[in-house]
């Protein structure tokens, strides 16, 4: 049995691993097992190019060569305007191994057969059955100007493309991530641009201290109100916000700003469409999924791939490289991993079971193993390549490397967080918190694992859920917003701890940050894309910029709280820095104090208590001041506390701590101190 050659490494990391050894090892084979296979097919430099042959691909003499995978296909024809949509004239070549081949030479002047903007579909026939289907390579994919529903592929063959003007920035040490949607970026009700996001909305995110975007609803995608999640074309960006080249835009104006910019990739599960979808593409139930009932997913009505498929990774594998090499983009997040390692994919299952859990039946070697052949293929490719993971069953070795056993991510999401506040937001009082259980929660993760924090979702702010801001102040929102209007108790509140909750989450729960977009300045309502059940409304699709643009209104204040907390993470790094050091917490003072990249966190949830000369137990010695205060003026405070005071540390221990210091730390505030010097 091979042995991944760094598992010691794993096993002093978490020594329960030991018992799992085995299964371990044996994934890792199949893993070995794979790349072996990958380089019978020509190696993974070809293997990931798969794009550069099939599909349609115009060539220098301007000819078209394409090629399809489609075994169970009985007939290929292409169709389209360029040939009046005529069955007989462009017939495909059945190849081995169920591929067929067609080639469209140039016209007599030698311009291309096929006019750019042109419509096509591939008719496949099956047992005597044509349908009319998509590539499932294409690059553009568009609603006709029409009554229909159903989309075609759009030959995509301009005279000239967009050119890269600037140089992709460095992976940041820490990752302050800034996740978007680009339909609903707009303060109007319509589906927002590529360009419009990048021209308008970019600077605002770089404005605020992020250093990485991560985009949502790029994969082309029929059902807007999927939220990208139901993909159907996979090497196609969403028609519905531009073309490529605006796509190519807005990554260039991102680069240009210093910013990362992730994808929001969907790899877990595809559209069940059979006309402009990958389903039944050639006719079958199988081909790229599961042609049995291994091939649904029960819960989100979609197909499943059959990662064991030789074809189904050089799909996915090109899928992932074609986003990096056409498009620019520096990294993935991967949707609905859990879904992937599990058959039951996580439903009704409560994750209790031990590390037994992990490592039995339930698990899928095929998925894990997709995930490791696409963690190790980037990573090698691409060095400074960033790979997180959607994933709540807190799976080892997940975000450990290929060699270690691990399946290679270098983040996941800290998913039990949101779930936390919410929960507490619901069902109990501010004075019934238990501190202690808040702290566990969100240092609860797997040791030497990197971990997203996040206080909130982008599945909270859809309709039927609310924001944390929403939770906090609901219909007073409306109401009480402009600084005109009395500062109601639930206003004030709400403000308050909206900064609390998003601080601590922020410092203590994991080594990067992530915002849904409209959340940092507490964005009101839900999000509710236009569907039959609202008459195709735009009204909530959509994020209110002008709200935080309006200086008579106090969203103003938590957007301002959102930029220095990110000044104060780049200043300090204290994302990448270790571990947060907890020296207190205090049930009936509800207090909380820690330590973490050369800063002192102080927060004081009491809803009605405040504390003189509070005793901070502090590793450091010296003198410290004010770095960020909750309770500025400028975030929507009281002005409680003198941000010009000076704290000097007394030699003596407290708390676990060689050294304390003594604050003033009003109810519903937080202190960040650090050295003077």
């Amino acid at each position: 049995m091979t042995s991944p050659p760094k598992i010691e490494d794993l096993f002093n990391i978490d020594g329960y691993l030991r018992d799992f050894k085995g299964e371990i090892c044996r994934r890792y084979g199949v893993f070995q097992d794979y790349l072996y296979k990958i380089e019978e097919c020509g190696g993974m430099e070809q293997f990931t190019t798969a794009y550069r042959e099939f599909g349609m691909n115009v060539q220098e003499d301007n000819s078209i060569k394409c090629l399809e995978w489609a075994p169970a296909a009985d007939r290929l024809a292409l169709v389209g305007d360029f040939n009046q949509w005529n069955q007989d004239s462009h017939v495909y070549k059945r190849e081995e191994h169920g591929k067929w081949s067609l080639v469209i030479p140039a016209n007599p002047d030698g311009s291309c057969a096929i006019p750019h903007g042109s419509f096509l579909k591939t008719a496949v026939t099956h047992q005597g059955q044509t349908s009319f289907k998509l590539s499932p390579w294409a690059t553009y994919v568009t609603r006709p100007k029409s009554d229909c529903v159903i989309y075609h592929q759009e030959f995509y063959n301009p005279s000239e493309t967009y050119k890269f003007k600037h140089q992709k920035p460095e992976r940041p040490e820490s990752l302050r991530i800034y996740e978007a949607h680009v339909g609903i970026s707009s303060p109007e009700g319509k589906v927002n641009t590529y360009r419009a996001f990048a021209d308008d909305v970019l600077p605002r995110i770089h404005r605020q201290g992020y250093n990485t975007v991560q985009l949502m609803a790029v994969m082309e995608h029929v059902y807007y109100a999927s939220f990208g999640y139901q993909v159907t074309n996979f090497f196609a960006a969403s028609s519905r916000c531009g073309t490529p080249d605006d796509l190519k835009y807005l990554v260039d104006k991102a680069h240009s700003l210093g910013i990362f910019i992730l994808l929001d990739v969907v790899h877990s599960h595809a559209s069940k469409n059979v006309e402009d979808g990958l389903n039944e593409w050639d006719g079958s139930k199988a081909c790229y999924f599961h042609g049995n009932s291994r091939g649904y997913h029960s819960l989100w009505d979609s197909r499943l791939f059959d990662y064991t498929q030789i074809e189904t990774l050089r799909f996915l594998l090109s899928n992932l490289r074609w986003w990096v090499e056409e498009f620019g983009f520096d990294g993935f997040r991967f949707d609905g991993v859990t879904s992937m390692i599990y058959h039951s994919h996580g439903i009704d299952d409560s994750f209790a079971g031990g590390y037994p859990m992990y490592f039995g039946l339930n698990a899928d070697t095929d998925a894990l193993v997709y995930l490791m052949i696409a963690n190790d293929f980037l990573h090698k490719k691409y060095r400074q390549i960033v790979t997180i993971a959607e994933e709540v069953s807190g799976m080892p070795a997940l975000c450990r490397p290929i060699e270690e056993g691990g399946q290679g991510f270098d983040y996941r999401l800290a998913m039990a967080i949101p779930d936390k506040w919410i929960k507490l937001l619901k069902h109990s009082r501010d004075e019934d918190w238990k501190i202690g259980d808040v702290v566990h929660t969100l240092e609860n993760r797997r040791y030497a694992e990197k971990h997203v924090a996040y206080a909130e979702s982008h599945d909270q702010a859809l309709v039927g859920d609310k924001t944390i801001a929403f939770w906090l102040m609901d219909k007073e929102m409306y109401d009480f917003m402009s600084v005109d209007s009395p500062l109601t108790p639930i206003i004030d509140r709400g403000i308050a701890l909206h900064k609390l909750i998003r601080l601590i989450t922020y410092g203590l729960g994991g080594e990067a940050w992530l915002n849904f977009i409209g959340n940092e300045f507490g964005h009101p309502e839900w999000l509710d894309f236009p569907r039959v059940g609202n008459q195709e409304s735009f009204h909530y699709a959509r994020r209110q910029f002008n709200l935080v643009d309006a200086d008579y209104l106090r969203y103003k204040f938590l957007n301002n709280w959102d930029r220095k907390m990110n000044g104060l993470e780049e200043m300090s790094g204290f994302l990448h820095k270790g571990y947060a050091h907890v020296s207190w917490k205090h049930e009936d003072d509800k207090v909380v104090a820690f330590e973490r990249g050369g800063l002192v966190f102080i927060f004081n949830f009491h809803p009605s208590k405040s504390f003189a000369d509070y005793t901070v137990g502090v590793d450091v010695p010296g003198e410290y001041r004010i770095a960020l205060n909750s309770d500025d003026a400028e975030f929507g405070g009281h002005s409680r506390v003198d941000n010009s005071t000076k704290f000097f540390t007394f030699p003596e221990s407290y708390a676990g701590r060689g050294n304390r210091i003594q604050v003033y730390i009003p109810t519903r505030t937080v202190l960040v101190l650090s050295k003077s010097n």
